[in-house]
């Protein structure tokens, strides 16, 4: 036994010794049992003893405390030095990689999200995916971080996923070519004369900021704005600030979401200051079952408000908080320490945000015209001297039906809000 080895040894008597001396009041209030520390020793010594290969004593104790995280729900987790510097690019917007937000699910490696434009969307892996093999290396028996791990690499560089999909007959493999991903948080256009469309990818530092950017830009280019679509399709979260203050932008004032934990300092109170940039014109807000976290909190709050109506399929269902804990300058742990709720006292963990419109995706294909014979087929008929507008129904309802429905409903809504408003004038 090496000097250091002996040192962790009799570190953990010490510890054990000092636990006994109060043994029997900890073991009543259910803390610090005496035998299972004294168990977890003996397992570290043996396996430092007698595993096949040796393992450095600094190497083993970060196992052990990966697995303890690791054990607690598919959340909490241990931060290596590569995890936290990754965490730190994560938040910020570029990171390398395949581009998908990934956990654990029976063993297996679950895709939450592909993110937007990145190797995995462009790949076709979608939310929901099981990934039962990286290469040739089966994933059932490696940790998250050590998948995480085999799918960075190079730029330009391959990785064959086998993949499980529901609905779908058998395993099958999709090659992705890794590359550096550089997530563009908030993406907006204008569909149509009147109706905006804003996508958020993810929540990070300046998605807030990006979001009112968007809409102002929408209401200075088009004064006559009559109603916004917030995509949040595939949406794995991120940052809960950056959730508030989207909801915020939308809402003239209230809740918006509150946490509650065991400590104090896990539960807090999130609020919108008066203001309402879009002065109460229709949302309509796109989720699915890669919408989680912070987009849950965005969707909830507003759903929860009556701020927007909710149109898509049931979202992920994470109604959880994690805190990131430093251990050090260059470690830390990522720990579930409260569950979020809406204005409404609603929690989404393992429930999720259900639509107030339930539209599933769907490939719609277009019926040919039978040659009825209309007005402008008459000869000698009267032309129209107005200008015709660009149209945008029939390309959109067969590449994205979610979106086509959140158009159409965002003009019947702004038809019924107007209608009300002719019926209130003298």
């Amino acid at each position: 036994m090496n000097s250091l080895s002996k040192l962790l040894f009799f570190a953990f008597l010490l510890l054990s010794g000092a636990i006994a001396f109060a043994a029997t009041e900890q073991e009543d209030n259910g803390r610090m049992p005496l035998d299972e520390l004294r168990r977890f020793t003996q397992a570290f010594d043996q396996i430092r003893q007698a595993y096949v290969e040796e393992i450095d004593d600094k190497e083993l104790l970060e196992m052990a405390i990966s697995g303890l995280l690791s054990s607690l729900d598919p959340h909490s987790a241990y931060l290596n030095e590569t995890d936290f510097q990754d965490l730190e690019e994560h938040t910020t917007g570029e990171f390398g990689g395949l581009g998908i937000e990934v956990g654990m699910e029976g063993g297996f490696i679950k895709v939450i999200t592909p993110i937007d434009d990145t190797p995995a969307e462009r790949a076709g892996i979608q939310a929901g995916d099981l990934i039962i093999k990286l290469d040739e290396q089966l994933v059932q028996g490696m940790s998250l971080s050590e998948a995480i791990e085999i799918m960075r690499g190079p730029k330009g560089s391959k990785l064959k996923l086998t993949i499980v999909r529901p609905n779908r007959d058998g395993p099958f493999e999709v090659e992705v070519i890794r590359d550096v991903i550089q997530v563009h948080s908030v993406r907006s256009r204008i569909l149509e004369p009147g109706f905006g469309y804003v996508r958020i990818a993810q929540f990070q530092e300046n998605t807030g900021t990006s979001f009112r950017q968007a809409l102002e830009n929408f209401t200075k280019d088009d004064p006559d704005l009559k109603g916004v679509i917030l995509d949040l399709r595939n949406n794995p979260g991120g940052l809960l600030n950056a959730s508030v203050e989207v909801v915020d932008t939308l809402l003239d004032q209230g809740l918006v979401v509150y946490t509650e934990g065991r400590l104090n300092t896990s539960n807090a109170k999130y609020y919108a200051k008066p203001g309402d940039i879009l002065n109460g014109l229709p949302v309509v807000v796109l989720i699915n079952e890669g919408s989680a976290s912070a987009a849950e909190i965005v969707a909830g709050a507003l759903q929860d408000h009556n701020r927007a109506v909710i149109l898509g399929t049931s979202s992920f269902g994470k109604g959880s908080v994690q805190t990131v804990i430093p251990l050090g300058e260059r470690r830390g742990i990522k720990l579930t320490t409260a569950r979020y709720f809406t204005p409404s006292k609603r929690s989404i963990q393992a429930e999720g945000i259900q639509p107030n419109i339930v539209v599933k995706p769907a490939e719609v294909r277009l019926l040919e015209s039978r040659g009825q014979i209309k007005e402008e087929n008459l000869a000698g008929h009267l032309s129209n001297t107005e200008s015709p507008q660009a149209e945008v129904a029939d390309d959109l309802s067969q590449e994205d039906n979610q979106l086509y429905e959140a158009l159409n409903l965002l003009k019947g809504l702004n038809i019924f809000t107007s209608a009300k408003k002719h019926q209130k004038a003298p």
